[in-house]
């Protein structure tokens, strides 16, 4: 008997589970509270910062949606999420540049203390929590650091993506594997079929002789 072919969709995952993903709703968060606060109401800067921390936050679920019918998209929309955050952090280190403020570096105690909180916490409760008590210096920092672990993540995650890419392919291969799975245990089941009829048809033969038939 044969069986119904195997489907050729992948199982789209959940992405509000993905560390990636995560981290692009803190940042969102922190941008859109940072933006309001701290630049003034003409500054058109402010629709640019937000608009890219969602960009990067949105192309992330768009793209896991898309992931059962196109891989294709699915990585294009995780290489914008990607971009989209880069502008993002241009943004942060023109705001503490224009501003006379510092930019932490990796071996300042701040810098530190921050990339390790940022590693072990990734609900956005964990950084608006008293973020009013915060300087914008510090806010800008907690931000960037957490674009550059967004940054790596995403860039294991599309470099992952790209390998089964090319392993298994896009749609139309999984498609077209699928088919020809298909009509190959077609062709086994018949050519199963004929042998058993072969077997049969030389018992019947088979037993007419034996009687005399």
């Amino acid at each position: 008997m044969l069986e119904p072919p195997k489907t050729f969709l992948p199982h789209g995952g959940n992405y509000k589970d993905l560390a990636v993903y995560k981290k692009a709703t803190v940042i969102y968060d922190m941008t859109f509270y940072f933006a309001h606060r701290y630049l003034q109401k003409s500054d058109r800067t402010i629709d640019q910062m937000v608009q890219a921390a969602r960009s990067g936050k949105q192309n992330i679920a768009e793209g896991s949606s898309a992931s059962t019918t196109s891989s294709e998209t699915e990585l294009k929309l995780m290489n914008v999420a990607r971009a989209s955050m880069q502008e993002l952090l241009v943004d942060y280190q023109d705001f503490l540049r224009v501003n006379h403020l510092k930019q932490w570096e990796l071996s300042d105690a701040d810098s530190i203390k921050t990339r390790n909180y940022c590693k072990s916490h990734q609900e956005p409760e964990d950084f608006m929590r008293d973020i009013d008590k915060r300087t914008p210096e510090a806010i800008a920092n907690i931000v960037i650091t957490l674009i550059h672990q967004f940054d790596n993540i995403m860039g294991k995650l599309i470099e992952r993506l790209e390998k089964d890419f090319v392993a298994k392919g896009g749609i139309r291969e999984r498609m077209t594997a699928a088919r020809l799975g298909y009509r190959n245990q077609q062709n086994d089941e018949i050519q199963r079929l004929q042998e058993e009829n072969r077997r049969l048809q030389a018992e019947i033969e088979r037993l007419q002789a034996l009687l005399g038939l």
